[in-house]
């Protein structure tokens, strides 16, 4: 009898335990959907009991009104410089063309090693945090909460990490590396076995787990120092350990400047092979000309729905169209596999 009752108990307890299981999923999934939404992306991070901005406010300085929140030393420096760059290049294409090709080669060819190292660091790095006692610490801290589901954050993650450039280079970057080697292997020949090996490897290189060790590294530490450290949400807090407060004067500018050019000549270099790609299977498809007024219109466009997503907020714009994405990049991928020649060696 007391060995009956001991399984009723184990019993009721099981269910009591999934139970309590479910109506917590229930309760965070409710509250992620009756949260406050984000306006845009002006976030405010919020410091913890280890907060290391002392009187300071993110965004404390900062030009505020008609709808704008800038930091001016940052905002008007990159914006000066980037005037320049492209004004110089526009005047001298010829030149800035020969001088953009003998910097690369240089550069591929004398630190391509340390590029390559670097981001086998970033992966160690990335791989120590997650696997190590710091991948215990919680973002935002103990208490905090999951924005989104996981499914989500990965459609974000996936869209903004890869995006366009894997629709069209995850063929075409091997085919232009095999037929033309990169300068960083010496002495291979195009169209050649040993071209065919270095394609394949710059092309995991570039498309890999590399990347994603980059991303890792920078966007956990932009999220530590700003929701666990209470610094604004910008490069220059990274670098808090080394630079201490100094980060909120010249050399956190420098920082800034330097991050918001980077990004935007990645963001440039993206946006225009994009295009080119798009404009590509336009004119095959409807015999649009393949031309700078089509493409323009198209950075446009794109630039325009880029825009629209931001203002509706992470979770009704950037969040909708990640997902939206990743199904029709799933349809796409699903045509390949089900309609081409190559589905006679998969099947």
């Amino acid at each position: 009898m007391t060995h009956l009752l001991n399984e009723q108990e184990a019993k009721a307890k099981r269910e009591l335990a999934e139970k309590l299981k479910y109506a917590e999923k229930e309760t965070r999934l409710r509250a992620i959907k009756e949260r406050e939404r984000f306006r845009g992306l002006q976030i405010r991070p919020t410091a913890s009991f280890y907060d290391d901005a002392e009187t300071r406010e993110p965004g404390e300085g900062n030009w505020v009104g008609m709808g704008f929140d800038i930091h001016p030393h940052v905002t008007f420096i990159s914006t000066a410089l980037l005037v320049v760059f492209i004004l110089g290049t526009l005047m001298f294409r010829s030149e800035a063309d020969q001088i953009f090709k003998n910097t690369l080669a240089y550069i591929t060819s004398t630190y391509g090693w340390f590029l390559i190292l670097t981001a086998n660091i970033f992966v160690l790095a990335a791989a120590y945090f997650a696997f190590s006692r710091f991948g215990n610490i919680r973002i935002g801290g103990n208490d905090a909460k999951p924005e989104f589901t996981t499914p989500a954050w990965f459609a974000m993650l996936l869209s903004a990490g890869m995006g366009i450039g894997l629709m069209f280079w995850s063929v075409g970057e091997p085919m232009y590396h095999y037929s033309s080697p990169s300068p960083m292997f010496i002495g291979i020949e195009g169209q050649t076995p040993e071209a065919a090996q270095a394609a394949m490897g710059i092309t995991y290189f570039h498309w890999g787990i590399h990347p994603w060790g980059i991303y890792a590294i920078v966007g956990l530490g932009l999220a530590f120092f700003a929701y666990n450290r209470g610094l604004p949400l910008t490069i220059r807090s990274i670098f808090y350990p080394i630079l201490g407060n100094k980060i909120y004067g010249f050399w956190g500018n420098v920082i800034d400047v330097l991050s918001v050019l980077a990004t935007l000549m990645g963001l440039a270099t993206s946006l225009g092979l994009g295009v080119q790609q798009i404009n590509a299977g336009l004119n095959f498809l409807f015999g649009i000309e393949i031309n700078v007024a089509s493409q323009v219109l198209l950075i446009t466009l794109i630039t325009g729905f880029a825009t629209l997503s931001v203002i509706s907020g992470l979770d009704g714009g950037v969040k909708r169209l990640s997902q939206w994405n990743m199904g029709l990049a799933g349809l796409a991928c699903s045509c390949f596999f089900c309609l081409s020649p190559a589905q006679q060696f998969i099947f």
